[in-house]
């Protein structure tokens, strides 16, 4: 997406993607639809600093790959490469200020998941990154999200997939399927890239 001084609604939805998987799709286009956003960027990390040393990660290069094959049909949605471009550990609070520098009359919101959103004052200068955008909590339907104290943002409710791109790796490994849970360009990507094949 080329900067440009625009009055755009820019929702940023963060994540891993190893993979991206349907559930990151119904989030994406129905938080797009409740705010009347007019895109949502998938932000790939390139180290996600939560994650280091927990598991081995695909490639960030991989990753952005997968993300745009996911969203290629998707109208409203785009892959960002962003946080790669930029290198090293990602942070959204970085991410929400160079989108600002490159954007400066556009409206940012930050979608946050429960448990990312519970999570918030741990992150990386997470006062500077609530007073950069707006935050938006989607919360699973009949459910309310408590932010950490001092911190205030929109909620919505999505229909809840229960997919998680960690039982998706481990499904590919033992050779379940993934049609339904991901995009088939994403599982024809997998097949081709030789991902999540048993590390034994």
């Amino acid at each position: 997406m080329a900067p440009g001084p625009d009055h755009r609604r820019i929702g940023v939805l963060g994540g891993t993607f190893d993979p991206p998987h349907v559930g990151h799709l119904v989030t994406a286009v129905n938080v797009r639809h409740l705010l009347d956003l007019d895109v949502v960027l998938m932000v790939v990390a390139n180290e996600p600093w939560q994650k280091v040393g927990s598991r081995v990660i695909t490639p960030a290069s991989h990753r952005l790959d997968l993300v745009s094959a996911a969203v290629r049909d998707v109208e409203g949605v785009e892959a960002s490469d962003i946080e790669v471009r930029r290198g090293g550990p990602s942070y959204s609070v970085d991410t929400m200020t160079q989108l600002r520098a490159e954007h400066p009359r556009a409206e940012l919101f930050l979608i946050l998941g429960a448990d990312a959103a519970a999570e918030l004052h741990t992150w990386r200068r997470p006062a500077e990154l609530a007073a950069s955008c707006r935050l938006v909590v989607v919360d699973r339907p009949g459910a309310v999200t408590r932010l950490p104290e001092g911190f205030d943002g929109l909620r919505v409710e999505v229909p809840r997939l229960e997919v998680s791109s960690t039982d998706l790796r481990a499904r590919a490994v033992d050779g379940r399927p993934l049609r339904f849970l991901v995009p088939d360009q994403v599982i024809s990507l997998v097949r081709d890239l030789d991902l999540y094949r048993d590390p034994r």
